[in-house]
């Protein structure tokens, strides 16, 4: 369990800790809020889909959200989306959610839990059946939830004449998670999407005093629907706040690599993969990075994303060894900063640099071809790609620049077994004999 360092902000609010942190996008009422947050000790809610079996990085915002809140007192809800997603949110999306089997859906509820319990406390004797609490949760403790004991119940009819008729369709029509969506064609089974997540709020505003719903900036529209159905079902006021998504200076979502997501479990994303991917962001991303995802005092977190050209780097190695240190553990942020600095060339432990096992015999003799090679191990797309790189100069065996785009690789030229094979200045792969 990570726990958060009481110098972190010099801020005893925690609404003024995540504003200088940057996190704090839209609120519905900022006076209102802070004010709630200094007085009071408040249940909030994220809501997460399962819609794979692991979380990414994006899900690590939020999760850094309910680890600063549960400092400073706060009690976490973490819903998990048992029952919307099986429709599926349209916020953000081009097109339609795969659809998934209940299994799959609960198999992903499973997985999500045992992630978060890796960052968050909770207190694993609460649960709420969708009508009642079992306990008062026990102080400085989360709590988890599964909509799907509340939605999966309704009749449709009931649903629809209890919630539905609070809803306007032109207004509906109107939301930024819509708006997008129009042009190449929005579901009607998405369309309910909204309507039940709006009812989430309700529900556990009414049976739980949940008082807040956090999310990301793109969730706005759905929060708003959640207020409004609180008021307009129970009369009770509640309250909703957003916060930047994770991306680059240039606006695009960080994360993404070539494998796709950038995922927390160790066995998608590797820490030295996971390692490499902060250690590579551009100069301009390192203040955000720094503050968004690491618990570094503000002074440090300035100091560090204020150096210039070669001495940025400095603060990348912290940023990716602080981050990998919250994700996988202090042990494996190490291993990860040991296999980084030997492929570039200031250590000598190479055990964490991505490795592919190839039979020895294949290198003997003539041996293979270099861009045959490099295009196996993912390293080019194409063999007109690795002719391409060797020609400009891109491509490196053992450290050493490779000239010929004929080159044959032979058992000679490994050492030890291994052959370390850099691609530019970030990408690098080793070959090991079995």
């Amino acid at each position: 369990m990570h726990m958060i360092p009481d110098g972190v902000s010099k801020h005893e609010n925690v609404f003024d800790v995540l504003k200088e942190r940057g996190f704090i996008e839209q609120t519905t009422d900022e006076d209102a809020i802070r004010k709630l947050l200094k007085d009071e000790k408040i249940k909030f809610y994220i809501g997460f889909d399962p819609t794979a079996d692991c979380l990414h990085i994006g899900h690590f915002m939020q999760v850094i959200i309910m680890m600063y809140m549960q400092k400073y007192g706060h009690t976490p809800v973490v819903l998990i989306g048992g029952g919307t997603s099986m429709v599926g949110d349209p916020s953000g999306r081009t097109d339609m959610r795969q659809m998934m089997t209940t299994e799959t859906i609960q198999y992903n509820s499973d997985s999500f839990k045992l992630l978060f319990d890796r960052f968050i406390d909770f207190d694993d004797e609460y649960t709420f059946d969708g009508k009642k609490e079992s306990k008062v949760p026990e102080k400085g403790k989360a709590i988890a939830v599964n909509n799907a004991s509340w939605l999966l119940e309704p009749r449709y009819i009931d649903f629809v004449r209890d919630v539905g008729r609070h809803f306007s369709v032109n207004n509906m029509l109107r939301a930024e998670c819509f708006k997008q969506r129009l042009e190449k064609g929005l579901s009607f089974l998405e369309f309910n999407y909204m309507l039940m997540q709006s009812y989430d709020f309700t529900v556990m505003a009414r049976d739980m005093n949940v008082k807040m719903q956090f999310g990301g900036n793109d969730q706005w529209s759905n929060i708003l629907g959640g207020i409004d159905l609180t008021r307009k079902m129970i009369g009770k006021e509640v309250y909703g706040m957003t916060f930047s998504l994770l991306t680059t200076s240039e606006g695009t979502k960080m994360g993404k690599t070539q494998k796709g997501a950038l995922w927390l479990n160790p066995d998608k994303t590797s820490p030295y993969e996971f390692f490499q991917y902060w250690r590579n962001v551009a100069d301009s991303d390192v203040n955000k990075c720094l503050r968004m995802l690491t618990f570094l005092p503000m002074d440090e977190v300035d100091r560090l994303s204020s150096l210039k050209d070669e001495e940025i780097n400095k603060a990348k190695e912290i940023l990716a060894y602080e981050v990998t240190k919250l994700v996988h553990g202090e042990e494996e942020a190490k291993k990860a900063q040991d296999g980084a600095r030997a492929a570039f060339g200031s250590g000598n432990n190479m055990e964490n640099i991505p490795t592919t096992m190839m039979d020895r015999n294949r290198f003997d003799g003539k041996g293979v071809g270099l861009v045959s090679l490099i295009k196996e191990l993912g390293l080019v797309t194409s063999n007109g790609d690795g002719f391409r790189t060797i020609e400009q100069g891109g491509l490196k065996l053992k450290g050493e620049k490779v000239e010929s785009t004929h080159l044959m690789v032979t058992g000679d030229m490994f050492e030890d077994g291994k052959l370390l094979i850099q691609k530019g200045k970030k990408k690098f792969h080793i070959v090991e004999l079995g």
